[in-house]
């Protein structure tokens, strides 16, 4: 009897035992995301183990390791670590085809298993500016596409004008696992537009650290605008003048033309035409005129005007008694408005003081201002005869 209890009691713990390390054999996973062309690393982990295998199958439910051992032939796949608490695999130079859910099993009665889902980020190509022309022409109508292939999830695609965004219009489309993303870009061209980097760039999970991007410059032919400076304000007799015809244009509009009055430049040493610039080494009254330059190019002409004066240094010294005397006439109108502006606040402040005296002296009798001022007047005229005729 008391062997039978002593045995009981020993099943029963026996049983404790195995029921707890049953309960604690649960394989551990983590779900995996990984670049195209990179390395996965599957681990499964188990606590309470009583060395039963563990095992990695793929999600066509291929076994890949069982332990430490090797099931299927393919050499991206390889051993990383194998004991009886952890079964860590490699899969080398993933491709989408590698994604889905990878299963670990753990052989106890029944079978316990995790599973882990492999997320593979298909990487974007390199964009692809089309649309360009070369050379565009000031005031065309072009549509600039940037597309990139691959992308998993969809790509962002984002447009740069010399470093400041602008915005396109996107459009997504499926091919297989992967995406095929689009970006357009309408412009009317501008001679601004002459030299504009415009840049397409992708922005991606897989690119964080390396950011795939495509920058185009655009070549816009426009006709020349031209304008002429000059050097000296107030040109003299006997200085030094440069006349400059500024014009730009694409192509370049070199050489221009210089003519006077409407015919060809007077043939004079002192007068010099040196590209786009007129210079006269020591200025004469008979340079006086118009002056005009011309520039052009496949696209069209441009002119511009200078109308040249050369004054006399004698007659330019004469010039401050006038502004003496303009400045002598502008005082006089000053002082003389103040005068009037004095003389008459007087005559209104003498006028009012008069007007209160008479009101004064006709109040004495009268029931209001105005029969006060009527009385005062009266006695005024009154007081005048009585005068008269004494």
């Amino acid at each position: 009897m008391i062997l039978k209890h002593h045995l009981v009691l020993t099943l029963c713990a026996v049983y404790g035992i195995l029921l707890k390390g049953s309960s604690g054999q649960h394989p551990l996973v983590q779900n995996q995301t990984v670049t195209e062309g990179r390395t996965a690393i599957m681990t499964c982990r188990v606590e309470y183990n009583d060395q039963t295998s563990l095992q990695w199958s793929n999600p066509t439910q291929q076994t890949l390791f069982f332990g430490n051992k090797k099931a299927l032939r393919d050499n991206r796949i390889e051993l990383v670590r194998a004991s009886w608490s952890e079964l860590t695999i490699s899969i080398s130079e993933i491709t989408l085809a590698d994604e889905g859910m990878y299963t670990c099993s753990l052989f106890t009665m029944p079978v316990k298993t995790a599973k882990a889902y492999l997320t593979v980020l298909g990487v974007p190509e390199k964009p692809e500016i089309d649309g360009l022309t070369k050379p565009a022409l000031e005031g065309d109508e072009i549509t600039l596409t940037c597309m990139t292939h691959g992308s998993k999830p969809a790509a962002n695609l984002r447009w740069f004008r010399n470093e400041k965004e602008i915005k396109g219009a996107k459009e997504v489309n499926a091919s297989g696992k992967t995406f095929t993303v689009t970006s357009s870009l309408q412009l009317l061209v501008d001679r601004d537009d002459d030299g504009a980097a415009y840049t397409c760039k992708v922005d991606h999970v897989s690119l964080l650290q390396t950011p795939q991007q495509t920058t185009e410059v655009l070549e816009v032919h426009y006709a020349p605008r031209a304008l002429i400076t000059q050097s000296l304000t107030f040109p003299q007799e006997g200085q030094y003048l440069k006349l400059e015809c500024v014009s730009k244009g694409n192509p370049s509009p070199d050489p221009v033309l210089w003519t006077k009055d409407g015919g060809e430049l007077p043939d004079l040493e002192r007068m010099i035409v040196q590209g786009r610039e007129l210079t006269f080494s020591a200025l004469n009254k008979t340079d006086n005129g118009t002056y005009r330059c011309v520039a052009s190019n496949h696209l069209g002409t441009s002119s511009a005007e200078y109308i040249l004066y050369v004054y006399d240094p004698n007659a330019m010294g004469q010039r401050g008694p006038d502004h003496a005397l303009i400045g002598g006439v502008v005082a006089v109108v000053v002082f003389v408005t103040l005068c009037l502006i004095i003389f008459l606040g007087r005559y209104l402040a003498r006028h009012k003081g008069t007007y209160l005296t008479n009101e004064a002296k006709g109040a004495d009798d009268a029931p209001d201002a105005d029969t006060a001022i009527i009385n005062a007047e009266g006695n005024t005229h009154a007081e005048g005869k009585k005068e008269y005729f004494i």
